[in-house]
């Protein structure tokens, strides 16, 4: 039997599927264990098929891509609102079909396994970074104690701690903690580095990654963490679009006449949206040096709006989907030419 739309409801051993036919009644609306899955779906006709994009969404949906189905993942909270009577996986599963029958409901493409690599390596980096920022006040912390007061800086601090485990003043219990403490830090160095050396290695390679490389402001980690979240666009259809989808644009309140403009929304990815951030605040903060027009209008909005890193994140988001749909690199014009 052919049907129009077959949802599942993921989990991590029991799954919920559900069949709708053309007039999106369910044809069917039964549990299955994560052994029967793959053979539960060869047994259907290619057809379309729902899943929201959580947990293992884009692996399940490599695995039902080789079986010949057309697998659309939908954001989990565009399926809340259809979810009728209890809380349940038979009725999450039909809420998908009736979610993704909707007008203007934009699905998330599926990922790469390549492309989740770089998202984990990213991950990984962020948890690192975060460790090596604790350890490093709790170094200083503890050290205060003793009187031991090193400037700020990382290079600061590691050369303060190689002086002070050779400093026979102090005790060699505490010396050894510190020694401890030192090789756990550079331990921490260490991985991050070569996460960062795996991640230039794949921007260099990636001909996307240049384009994104092209644009003031981003890096190598921005350049990575977009392509592995994006790839190319694909799935937004204009530059506004995106900016909307990483939280950069202005939460609106309007009813009748009245019409209030608050702060940026937030919504989308936190970390894609921070890295943007802070490739609009090292922009802001050269602009006055270059005579480029994005240097420019950086300089003029300072002077009348002094924290505007939001407002060039916004104009650089919409530089990246723009370089990327056209697969062109960024080029400087001078201002007279843009006049």
């Amino acid at each position: 039997m052919n049907f129009k739309v077959i949802t599942i409801d993921l989990a991590k051993n029991v799954f919920q599927a559900c069949g709708v036919n053309e007039h999106i009644k369910p044809q069917f609306n039964k549990k299955l264990k994560r052994n029967e899955v793959l053979d539960f779906m060869r047994q259907q006709a290619p057809t379309t098929v729902v899943m929201e994009a959580c947990y293992s969404s884009h692996y399940w949906g490599r695995e039902l891509n080789k079986l010949g189905h057309d697998v659309k993942l939908i954001p989990a909270q565009h399926v809340t609102p259809f979810v009728r009577g209890n809380k349940n996986d038979h009725n999450d599963a039909f809420a998908i079909a009736e979610a993704s029958q909707r007008a203007h409901i934009r699905f998330v493409p599926v990922k790469s396994e390549h492309q989740q690599e770089i998202s984990c390596s990213h991950r990984i980096r962020e948890r690192l970074v975060k460790n090596k920022v604790s350890l490093s006040n709790q170094i200083r912390g503890l050290l205060s104690e003793f009187g031991v007061i090193f400037s700020s800086g990382h290079k600061a601090l590691v050369t303060g701690l190689e002086c002070f485990v050779g400093d026979a003043e102090y005790s060699v219990r505490l010396r050894n903690m510190m020694t401890d403490m030192l090789n756990e830090y550079k331990g921490i160095l260490k991985c991050v580095k070569g996460i960062e050396q795996q991640l230039h290695e794949f921007v260099d390679t990636s001909e996307n990654g240049q384009i994104l490389r092209s644009i003031p402001g981003i890096g190598v980690i921005n350049a990575s963490a977009f392509l592995a979240a994006i790839d190319k666009g694909q799935a937004f259809n204009n530059p506004r679009e995106f900016a909307v989808w990483l939280g950069l644009t202005p939460r609106q309140h309007a009813s009748g006449n009245m019409n209030k403009m608050g702060g940026i929304t937030k919504r989308g990815d936190r970390y894609l949206r921070k890295l943007l951030v802070h490739a609009g605040r090292s922009v802001v903060s050269r602009a006055v040096k270059n005579d480029d027009p994005l240097s420019k209008w950086a300089t003029k909005l300072r002077t009348t709006k002094p924290f505007n890193q939001v407002a060039m994140a916004h104009r650089l988001a919409r530089l990246i989907w723009i370089l990327l749909s056209r697969q062109e690199h960024y080029r400087v014009m001078p201002a007279a030419q843009e006049a």
